[in-house]
């Protein structure tokens, strides 16, 4: 078959177009999906704040509350992750007290704080006095995961790993136990404020975990917290390859200011 000159120039010309236009389409998309939002912006997106959460590292958010508030607002080396995991969401917290007792609805406030949550959530725990007492095990952890919960904070013991390791719910707590709360304490309180592992956490509260630790964001304040640790995410995360080209964290340091 034969084509004309003018056809093949015709072609070349379309096809050309198409791959400029193509390209500028992708780089338009690229660009904006990676422009910085503001805290204003995070602050009427809450889902969109929450999302960005997820992809800072902890120890950025420790650091940006520590230099806007002052303050100390990560758990200690207590609390363990039954796996390595990374998570965000905001916090439903539940108290439990020690109590002795044979009452058989002592506890079922602390089941309807469950299955009053829903994606996105963390159930943060207190249990008085309860290294070794399991605050939650495989059947609570199942009715989290299938409701969409982020994850669990328990500042007391867990037990029935193989099943949260099963279904791949993260769970931080002080460590495995094969007790249980049931005729030992009562339920307390739920969405109140509570003190887990010494850090003060309002319902609401963003919980930022990953294999660094735990750490509780100030509802009030994330959203310019956010944008400081993606800042300091950002520093150190370029700070790496400065590093390993030029051999000094003395110069890296210079250059970028985190450490």
């Amino acid at each position: 078959m034969k084509v004309s000159l003018f056809s093949w120039r015709r072609f070349v010309l379309v096809t050309a177009c198409a791959i400029v236009v193509g390209t500028i389409l992708t780089l338009t998309h690229v660009v904006l999906a990676d422009t910085p939002k503001t805290a204003a912006e995070y602050a009427t997106d809450p889902a969109l704040m929450i999302d960005a959460y997820r992809h800072v590292e902890a120890a950025s958010v420790s650091d940006a509350i520590e230099q806007l508030l002052h303050q100390k607002s990560y758990m200690s080396h207590r609390m363990q992750a039954i796996f390595p995991t990374k998570f965000a969401g905001t916090a439903l917290t539940v108290k439990l007290m020690k109590e002795e007792n044979h009452d058989p609805s002592a506890l079922s406030g602390m089941l309807k704080a469950i299955d009053s949550g829903g994606p996105g959530s963390v159930y943060v725990m207190t249990v008085e006095d309860g290294a070794d007492i399991a605050g939650m095990g495989g059947l609570m952890g199942t009715a989290m995961f299938s409701r969409g919960f982020a994850g669990a904070i328990i500042d007391g013991g867990v037990r029935d790993l193989p099943q949260l390791k099963k279904i791949g719910f993260p769970v931080y707590s002080t460590g495995p136990v094969p007790s249980t709360s049931v005729s030992h304490y009562r339920f307390g309180g739920m969405n109140v404020p509570v003190v887990c592992d010494g850090v003060k956490v309002a319902p609401n509260d963003i919980i930022v975990a990953d294999q660094d630790g735990v750490v509780v964001v100030p509802r009030e304040h994330a959203p310019e917290i956010l944008v400081l640790a993606q800042h300091l995410d950002d520093s150190e995360h370029s700070m790496y390859p400065f590093i390993e080209k030029f051999h000094s964290i003395e110069e890296a340091v210079k250059q970028f200011g985190r450490i």
